[in-house]
């Protein structure tokens, strides 16, 4: 496994990890106003944007750091306990309406579950690398094929997609948090978790690493969503307007700035602040909606 000093510049100072992640959150805040109060119509797009570039960057670090962390169990822990916290809460809006704004709203927002998939994934690519066959498969596989594997069970046995009295719907319950189901993650999913397995394998090779990745970013987002979009007679001009996630690439200038550091302070900042901001935002553009109903389209 490669130092993080391997992956420096010698008299490139660039960016640590610590400021890749200022910058993330910064950017990933002006997203999620956006998000939350879009229907003021006083936001403007350009915020969402510009938080096309959080994602990426969250996922650049989370390779770092888990190639790099001293103890990588307390690191998949620490995300999957918040990752499974909010995965419950957006269970129980979804299918209770619990906590659901006043115009059907409520927030997606899951991005740590998919690092939930992608940690033991990561970690059986390493095992592979030290030729640990068995072990390294099973890490591998066992994420990618549980979708089909819970499907089948439920197949089986029909009860666990329906209503439970106090249980609810346990397939998806199960699906949405505790064990994450990468076809379930409403933040992220499958094309996220492919550029995450790819970032790490290609970690030791920046340009390769960056060049899969954007490869990947404008196949799916402008090369998939353009077919679609055409399909309904739309304009292709919407990519720049509406379907613009394909702006995820313009991290990559960020990420090639890294300069292989860990850096000092913030690091347990984000585990607080990314469950903490989005449900602020939220409550606050619930009171909003209350008591500046003329603000709402």
């Amino acid at each position: 496994m490669e130092s993080s000093a391997s992956l420096s510049r010698p008299g490139f100072r660039g960016l640590s990890g610590t400021a890749l992640k200022a910058i993330a959150l910064a950017l990933m805040v002006l997203d999620h106003i956006h998000y939350f109060f879009e229907y003021t119509g006083l936001i403007p797009e350009w915020f969402s944007m510009l938080g096309r570039l959080a994602a990426p960057l969250f996922l650049f670090c989370a390779v770092e750091g888990f190639a790099h962390t001293h103890n990588r169990r307390k690191y998949f822990f620490r995300i999957w306990i918040i990752g499974a916290a909010m995965g419950s809460l957006l269970f129980a809006m979804a299918y209770f309406g619990v906590l659901v704004r006043p115009d059907g709203f409520y927030p997606l927002n899951g991005i740590l579950l998919n690092f939930v998939v992608l940690m033991p994934i990561w970690q059986g690519m390493d095992w592979l690398r030290q030729r640990r066959i068995g072990r390294g498969l099973a890490a591998i596989l066992i994420p990618i094929l549980y979708p089909f594997a819970l499907a089948a069970v439920v197949n089986l046995i029909p009860a666990l997609g329906y209503p439970i009295p106090a249980l609810g719907y346990p397939a998806a319950y199960i699906s949405m948090s505790i064990l994450p189901s990468w076809t379930s993650i409403t933040d992220g999913g499958v094309i996220f978790i492919l550029q995450g397995i790819l970032l790490y394998a290609l970690r030791s090779r920046r340009g390769w690493q960056m060049a899969a990745y954007a490869a990947v970013s404008l196949a799916a987002y402008v090369g998939l969503v353009g077919y679609q979009l055409t399909a309904q007679g739309l304009p292709l001009s919407a990519l720049l307007t509406e379907a613009y996630q394909w702006m995820e690439i313009f991290a990559i200038p960020l990420m090639l700035c890294y300069n292989g550091q860990r850096g000092r302070g913030f690091q347990k900042l984000f585990y607080v602040f990314y469950p903490a901001h989005v449900y602020v935002l939220y409550a606050l553009s619930w009171l909003l909606m209350v008591f500046a109903p003329q603000l709402a389209a």
